[in-house]
């Protein structure tokens, strides 16, 4: 998929592609056909996109980051998408409107620091001391963007633990399972933080890949 990426924006990686896949093969199924989607987190727009192409409705995308926000708008014009693309926090920008379909692939690599980055890139991945400061949230909020029949599918690295995520959904009021798992090689980030890591207990002496897990959830 041909997108436009300015510089500070997320790249599309191997996360987004297994969510990529799982919207793909929800689409030959005619699960996202009809459906009202929100992209929150969207940097370069790609999973909105491949909504859309599966057979959304309507598309609406939020990212915190203004250059994301312009990367989300030019790449669904360049596709031939009419998205609404919104910059604001998480959820907030919506509220109080209700989607069919909610996908999130937020920030989730564990960080030395509790609070959110200042350096532009670092924000696309960097997520507290145990990877969770976004996840947290969207667990939270997602019930309030959901429509009765509505569905979250949520990416995130088990070194963010998955448990933690299915509880946190569960105590939310929305039935979770995981979809898909696929295992990578660590990336550049992870690589250069491995040693603190391993420090802490969240990897293994010898690991040298990450899990990556696709959540669904939806109200019961």
């Amino acid at each position: 998929m041909l997108l436009v990426r300015p510089p500070g924006v997320y790249r599309a990686q191997e996360d987004t592609s297994l969510l990529h896949d799982v919207l793909r093969q929800r689409g030959q199924r005619g699960q996202v056909a009809g459906r009202s989607v929100l992209d929150v987190g969207s940097g370069t727009g790609a999973l909105g996109i491949e909504a859309f192409r599966a057979g959304a409705a309507s598309l609406t995308a939020i990212d915190l980051s203004r250059r994301s926000v312009l990367a989300s708008w030019l790449n669904s014009r360049l596709h031939g998408i009419p998205a609404t693309v919104l910059r604001g926090d998480l959820f907030a920008p919506v509220a109080p409107r209700r989607f069919d379909l909610v996908l999130a692939n937020p920030p989730y690599v564990p960080a030395a620091g509790s609070s959110p980055p200042r350096h532009r890139m670092a924000r696309c991945w960097d997520a507290g001391p145990d990877g969770r400061l976004l996840l947290d949230r969207i667990c939270a909020g997602a019930p309030s963007v959901l429509n009765d029949d509505g569905v979250l599918l949520l990416v995130q690295s088990g070194l963010a633990d998955e448990q933690a995520t299915l509880e946190q959904l569960g105590e939310a009021g929305l039935v979770p399972g995981v979809l898909a798992r696929a295992r990578v090689p660590f990336g550049p980030v992870l690589r250069a933080r491995a040693p603190a890591l391993r420090a802490r207990g969240l990897l293994g002496p010898d690991q040298v890949e990450e899990e990556l897990v696709v959540i669904e959830a939806r109200h019961d």
